[in-house]
């Protein structure tokens, strides 16, 4: 009797199941080299996803330069699969325009435009970053060679059931064998999918409005205001805000960066750079003015332009596989602030510090080899090391200090309105100063650092083994402040948030900022507790994205996960109580995990919304990169699974 041939179902098409679809093709030959079914259903084109899809508006950017993108597991990737060379997005493009790549449709003219322009170091469209991932996409399903057979289902997933003992499966994709402990896939086509496993690879997802932001919205559609709830950006309907409108934003991060694009060029209106090099805008009459804060107040911090003019940044000094091995031998739990934070701060001072020292001797005072020596033997969190840098560092400016840097404005006192503008405003021409000068490479030897920790910090540190504060504490501000000194936006785009303060459309309110709906006025009021200036506005934008909550969440296989009693959130209890992360709890293998912590045969689950570490779908070649071990071990996991569902003594009966 044939033996069936097994099927697994992705749950989303984005990049981060077209990362999963090339480990599947280059670990087959050694776990499973047989005949496979694969279904992808994910509404938008597979590849690039819900968020990178085309469709969006051409100017918003990746804040990632052509060079720092890759999907390939390269060489550097430390997994049990085989490594994959293949081209970055700026070696994609250069093939593409030379012919050396001729596996890519047509490309509109303004793509053959941005491909002749790209340099290794542009930060490339979103729109064209959409091409790079569909045809990685393509690329990874040809790999998987012809006994696999990959359909596409341009449908959203309703929902998963688990055939019982002896229930046959049926419906329109599905091989009519016998399906023991096989599920079916509902999709909102009315089709269905029949498949040993399913993998929930859904990228960022929606949730329903949390109940203050559904009072926001309530109030502005009470009041004839406008509100926008935490949200993709690109997804949101501006249309109803008015020429010369004031508007309220919270959030000054890569969702307010989109805003602006949106808002500003999206409406009509241009950057012109002046004699100086600064950036003038020349409104259209079409924009709206904005009022902009946050918890800190400033943007993200630009990417970096400088190279380091001292000794290469090497692997994390202190934040070492020996140095966690030594507190996992010492420690039942390990708490992320006592244990792994001053590893990781004093690595990052060593790295800012060595390229100081190397880099710009003359602000220094001694030798590297004899600050080497000192700072080797002192806590980052001391008076020793304090006591090091005023005596070796004559510039307080200078001086390395991570807690100004992840909240710049803590501690200040603004007078009146102007006072905040020229502190925000200042702030920003000095962080552009720092990072886009080549006097000033310290910073990008600290960014160096950051990112290495960061990569390597769910591949050292078990998850289970720290304490629920401590995971509260990545999930939260590590991967805050990692995002805020590390993933901001392109320089230019903080050069034009310049210009628009200029021009008077873009206004600062600082930080700590609060916002209440007013019912005596019938408009939003906003504010912050470190300056008296206070507006209002028919108008209010929550510029973020919204809550990881599985219980609230607003797919609907998601919720359905959760409904079901298959998956559940993830729940700590902390110091200060019960907390619920609201990602989906996952086991270190990405299974998913019952309310009870049992693990759901055949079900999986990756992304940012789960309690894994959260890396990204793409990332810097030669990194190591999180996401790519990640995809490796969830393949050859997968794999292993579907080997079990067929029997050996039947495959080897089997003709196909």
């Amino acid at each position: 009797m044939p033996s069936r041939v097994p099927a697994i179902a992705f749950i989303g098409g984005g990049p981060r199941t077209a990362g999963v679809l090339e480990r599947l093709a280059a670990n087959r030959p050694e776990l499973f080299d047989r005949p496979l079914h694969i279904h992808v259903i994910d509404p938008h084109e597979p590849g690039s996803g819900r968020i990178w899809r085309y469709d969006q508006d051409p100017g918003l950017l990746l804040n990632s330069t052509a060079a720092d993108v890759t999907m390939f597991t390269d060489a550097s990737v430390v997994c049990d699969g085989p490594s994959v060379d293949g081209p970055g997005l700026s070696t994609w493009a250069a093939g593409v325009l030379d012919g050396t790549i001729r596996d890519v449709p047509a490309l509109e003219s303004h793509l053959l435009d941005q491909l002749r322009s790209l340099t290794p170091s542009s930060f490339p469209t979103r729109q064209l970053q959409s091409k790079y991932l569909e045809w990685f996409f393509r690329r990874a399903v040809s790999n998987l060679g012809p006994e696999v057979t990959v359909t596409v289902h341009r449908s959203t997933a309703t929902g998963v059931e688990r055939f019982s003992d002896g229930q046959a499966a049926s419906g329109p994709h599905h091989d009519g064998a016998h399906r023991d402990g096989a599920h079916r896939v509902r999709l909102a086509s009315g089709d269905e999918v029949v498949a040993d496993v399913v993998v929930y690879a859904l990228g960022h997802t929606d949730s329903l409005t949390d109940p203050e932001s559904a009072r926001h919205s309530e109030f502005a559609a009470r009041h004839g205001g406008f509100h926008a709830p935490p949200s993709y950006t690109t997804d949101v309907d501006y249309s109803t805000i008015e020429a010369g409108q004031d508007v309220i934003v919270s959030g000054m991060g890569l969702a307010f960066v989109d805003l602006l694009v949106l808002l500003f060029e999206g409406r009509g209106g241009r950057f012109e750079e002046r004699p100086d090099g600064e950036l003038d805008y020349v409104p259209s009459g079409a924009e709206p003015r904005v009022w902009a804060g946050s918890r800190r107040g400033v943007p993200y911090h630009s990417k970096i332009s400088s190279a380091l003019r001292g000794e290469p940044v090497s692997r994390p000094r202190y934040f070492t596989a020996e140095a966690i091995d030594a507190l996992l031998a010492t420690h039942q739990e390990l708490d992320f602030r006592t244990h792994l934070w001053p590893l990781i701060a004093k690595d990052a001072g060593y790295a800012y510090y060595r390229e100081l020292f190397t880099g710009y001797p003359s602000r220094v005072l001694g030798t590297w080899a004899d600050f080497e020596s000192r700072i080797d033997a002192v806590d980052w969190y001391s008076a020793a090391r304090e006591e090091l840098a005023a005596f070796s560092i004559p510039d307080p400016a200078l001086r390395l200090d991570l807690e100004k840097l992840d909240h710049p404005l803590s501690g200040c006192a603004f007078a009146d309105h102007e006072t905040v503008q020229r502190s925000v405003a200042g702030y920003i021409q000095n962080d552009l100063n720092l990072r886009t000068s080549p006097d000033h490479s310290e910073t990008l030897a600290l960014f160096t650092a950051l990112l290495y920790v960061y990569m390597d910090l769910g591949r050292l540190v078990p998850q289970d083994r720290l304490n629920a504060r401590s995971q509260q504490t990545i999930h939260g501000w590590w991967h805050g402040f990692f995002s805020f000194v590390d993933s901001g936006p392109p320089a230019h785009r903080l050069r034009e948030m310049l210009a628009l303060h200029r021009a008077g459309l873009l206004k600062f309110l600082g930080p700590g900022m609060w916002v209440r709906a007013d019912d005596s006025v019938g408009r939003f009021v906003a504010g912050t507790f470190q300056s008296p200036v206070v507006v209002d506005a028919s108008a209010y934008i929550e510029a973020r994205l919204p809550s990881a909550s599985v219980e609230r969440s607003a797919n609907p296989a998601l919720a359905d996960l959760h409904h079901s009693g298959w998956g559940t959130e993830q729940r700590l209890l902390t110091s200060e109580g019960a907390h619920s992360t609201g990602k989906l709890l996952v086991s270190g293998n990405h299974q998913v995990l019952s309310p009870v912590g049992t693990p759901q045969e055949g079900l999986f689950a990756v992304g940012p919304w789960t309690s894994g570490w959260g890396a990204g779908a793409f990332a810097r070649p030669n990194t190591n990169a999180a996401p790519f071990r990640e995809n490796d071990a969830l393949a050859r996991r997968i794999l292993s699974t579907v080997a079990a569902t067929t029997h050996p003594t039947e495959s080897q009966l089997t003709s196909f």
